[in-house]
């Protein structure tokens, strides 16, 4: 396990002298395996509803959590992010440990990254900046629209983009607004446009990827939301995809092309399937009834190929089939990739979208005579940006 200790001594909610202990989530840890190593109950898992058990089991391996303690020891509080909006808070109270969802404390800032290619695009990213995230993200954006193999030195690259900072580091993928890269002195461009997909110079959509529907569904039972506040239970919710209503039995398909990567149950989603796609996209296939005969972890999957059933595994009201979509580890909306063939924007929609590129147009101009890259992460008082993120979090709970 790789731990970080993090002693200090601070007041907050009342605590004494405590200590922090930075882990990360280990593969083929739950959320059930982590109670009993921190020898907590596990009626704290079965005694949540269904919907944060679902939850709970879309804790990302090689997340970072945190785990306060007093100066003895004991176990007083757990921070465990849920994607990159929502945590798990763990709370020690009178009658034993509280569980809350509340959202994630956050800073976001942009940044520009300006290069000369030496080696490639996504080695000189890394080198200039050791952030693999954003090296990943810059090649995805411009998936097969343009060949890195036939870049030279002296082939420039430019990134405008976002990233988010928690407890003074880098938390989640950055977001690539506008990217460029020549090839051979020639520009490429990519821009990032109506529902976060990715358009060249010319509003014509660069992101070849899409899914179909995964199964022949009554109804939509659920749809998928990153953080909504729950006005009865005044505490916020989230549900990390789409629940599709269908009779047990129904087949599911592949949404598209890939390689299955797990098998198996997991957590409060039961009968679960996941495939890889490339490009960073992964879907899940959760509360199955069966898998189809053959498929096993390795397989490789065709878009539309019936992989499951539909059932009520895990923790689940009645029949239906879970589907969730990740790009690089974060939920994302299926209903944004879903779609039937690339898109190409035309008449208002081009003009909205050329009017939008011009302010990256003129940026990439400054950035070329003005390199730039954004500065290395500094250490900082951890202590206090904790702080701030227990108080905002006992904040929404008032």
């Amino acid at each position: 396990m790789s731990r970080v200790f993090l002693m200090l001594l601070f007041l907050v909610f009342g605590l004494k002298a405590a200590y922090i202990e930075e882990v990360k989530w280990e593969s083929g840890e739950t959320f059930l395996t982590f109670l009993e190593k921190q020898n907590l109950p596990l009626s704290i898992y079965y005694n949540l509803e269904n919907e944060d058990k679902e939850l709970a089991s879309e804790i990302i391996t090689g997340i970072k959590y945190q785990l306060l303690r007093d100066d003895e020891g004991n176990l007083e509080q757990v921070l465990i992010p849920i994607g990159e909006e929502l945590q798990i808070h763990l709370v020690k109270e009178e009658g034993g440990f509280e569980f809350r969802t509340t959202p994630i404390n956050y800073q976001e800032e942009s940044f520009t990254v300006t290069l000369d290619i030496k080696l490639s695009p996504y080695q000189d990213i890394v080198n200039a900046t050791n952030n693999y995230a954003l090296a990943n993200e810059f090649v995805n954006s411009f998936k097969n629209s343009v060949n890195f193999k036939r870049v030279m030195q002296g082939d420039r690259l430019v990134i405008f983009y976002s990233q988010r900072t928690r407890l003074g580091q880098r938390f989640g993928n950055p977001k690539i607004e506008a990217a460029m890269v020549e090839i051979r002195g020639k520009a490429n461009y990519a821009y990032l446009y109506n529902e976060n997909r990715y358009y060249d110079a010319f509003g014509k959509e660069i992101e070849g990827f899409f899914l179909v529907k995964p199964v022949k569904y009554t109804r939509i039972s659920s749809p998928f939301t990153y953080k909504r506040w729950h006005p009865i239970l005044k505490r916020y919710r989230a549900h990390l995809g789409i629940d599709y209503a269908a009779p047990t039995g129904t087949p599911i398909k592949a949404a598209g092309e890939g390689r299955v990567t797990f098998v198996g149950n997991k957590g409060g989603y039961g009968k679960t399937i996941e495939i890889n796609h490339g490009h960073g996209y992964k879907t899940l296939y959760a509360h199955m009834n069966g898998y189809r005969k053959g498929i096993k972890r390795g397989s490789l999957v065709q878009k539309g190929q019936v992989i499951g059933y539909v059932g009520s595994t895990g923790v689940s009201t009645g029949p239906h089939l879970h589907f969730g979509l990740y790009k690089n580890n974060r939920a994302i909306n299926p209903n944004s990739v879903v779609k039937i063939e690339k898109d190409k924007l035309i008449g208002e929609n081009l003009k909205e979208f050329l009017a939008h590129t011009k302010r990256f147009n003129d940026q990439f101009e400054v950035a070329l005579a003005n390199p730039t890259l954004p500065p290395k992460e500094e250490p900082l008082e951890y202590a206090m940006l904790l702080e701030k993120e227990l108080e905002s979090s006992a904040q929404t709970i008032r």
